[in-house]
């Protein structure tokens, strides 16, 4: 399954699409990229005057690249070309450092603790372009294909 078939089973759209691209991918985990565009809606208002991406979308940006990326990857013989894979996030706990600001990219890197029973549970990590952590954390989920 190529990056671009995973990009494509993703079940997510514009605005809530917090993938860019893969850089790499293998049994045992991911890495890959997005940038918060400057317009992006949950800007407006978080905070006044000083826009902060919410922990909740970089929460989200971790587990659609961390987790539900690498989860499609790990089920590609499962997963017909014609549908998408039903995602359920299940845990997370994210510890959160540095800020994330508008136009900034970051990178998700994402090591499988353990993949059984099409549940997955992965070690997260986010960093920003100056390769400052930026978040790190456990994420699981279970996905149906």
């Amino acid at each position: 399954m190529t990056t671009k078939n995973i990009l494509e089973h993703l079940p997510y759209d514009e605005p809530f699409l917090f993938v860019d691209g893969i850089e790499q991918i293998s049994e045992n985990g991911i890495t890959g990229f997005y940038t918060f565009k400057d317009n992006a809606f949950f800007y407006n208002g978080h905070f006044k005057n000083n826009p902060v991406t919410p922990g909740v979308i970089l929460t989200e940006c971790m587990a659609q690249i961390g987790l539900v990326c690498l989860g499609i990857y790990l089920l590609k013989d499962k997963i017909d070309s014609k549908q998408n894979p039903e995602i359920a996030l299940t845990s997370h706990n994210v510890d959160f450092f540095v800020p994330v600001f508008p136009n900034e990219k970051v990178t998700v890197v994402s090591e499988k603790e353990v993949f059984r029973f099409n549940k997955l549970k992965c070690n997260v990590k986010l960093f920003n372009s100056r390769e400052e952590l930026v978040a790190r954390g456990k994420i699981s989920g279970m996905i149906k294909t």
